[in-house]
């Protein structure tokens, strides 16, 4: 059993690290959220590289866990893991199955706490999209087309749309992307869909709002943490006058 009072100072011991772990899927929110996952962020710079890549390991496995809370706070630990100088292809590749694969994608639950599927799964593809060990940033880019192209009734409604104009973001600040490959992921985007009675499409809203998101900080910079100097997006002037065609095609619809 944890002692919580003690836990802050105690040596991450095997035993303890895998109890702290298995208290990450708890569904009393102050347990999993305030306590456990705290835990692990001041524990992670102290682990030795064979802990970090089971951990690791051990996130990436989660993404498939039947419980929500399980599957939405595995990638806040991968972040701080990748954050370390920890990567395995595999946890990216795990990542790109789970997220456009997600489908509860609530921010809060009265019972649950925040869940924020798509707000920490784009924090895992912006640590992802900025990590050196990551070689080719662009398949991240159309993870979060796909992310936002995925079908749901689910109008986002905790900024996660935000968030995830602000991962795509840095991951355009990218120096290794070419102009092709910052654009190429839009024309996923670009395609109007069909014309509907009942109102506009939760896709296309949360599509418009995100888009809305990275075109200002492709103006303006993002920074990746804060207070740090704000970072432009590539390629900005072209990354602007796409995103502003696709914007173009989807309001349409509402009009």
């Amino acid at each position: 059993m944890i002692n919580w009072s003690t836990i802050e100072s105690a040596e991450p011991t095997p035993e303890l690290l895998a109890e702290v772990s298995a208290a990450l899927r708890s569904p009393d929110p102050v347990v999993r959220d305030s306590l456990a996952y705290e835990q692990l962020c001041r524990w992670i710079p102290r682990l030795a590289p064979p802990e970090l890549y089971a951990l690791g390991d051990e996130m990436a496995e989660r993404l498939t866990d039947p419980a929500v809370q399980a599957r939405t706070f595995a990638p806040l630990v991968l972040v701080e893991l990748v954050g370390a100088g920890a990567y395995r292809t595999a946890w990216q590749d795990a990542f790109a199955r789970w997220y456009p694969a997600e489908t509860d994608l609530r921010g809060w639950d009265p019972e649950l706490g925040w869940l924020h599927a798509v707000a920490h799964g784009a924090d895992l593809l912006a640590a992802f999209g900025r990590s050196p060990l990551v070689a080719d940033p662009a398949p991240l880019l159309e993870l979060a087309a796909a992310r936002l192209l995925a079908p749901t009734d689910h109008v986002l409604d905790a900024l996660e749309d935000d968030r995830l104009g602000r991962a795509v973001a840095l991951v355009l600040t990218r120096p290794d992307l070419t102009e092709r490959q910052a654009l190429g992921w839009l024309d996923l985007l670009a395609a109007q869909p069909p014309r509907l009675p009942g109102g506009v499409p939760a896709t296309v809203s949360n599509t418009l709002r995100t888009l809305r998101m990275i075109y200002v900080l492709a103006e303006r910079g993002v920074r990746p943490v804060r207070g740090a100097d704000a970072l432009m997006p590539r390629h900005g002037v072209a990354l602007r006058a796409r995103i502003a065609e696709v914007l173009a095609v989807n309001s349409s619809f509402t009009g």
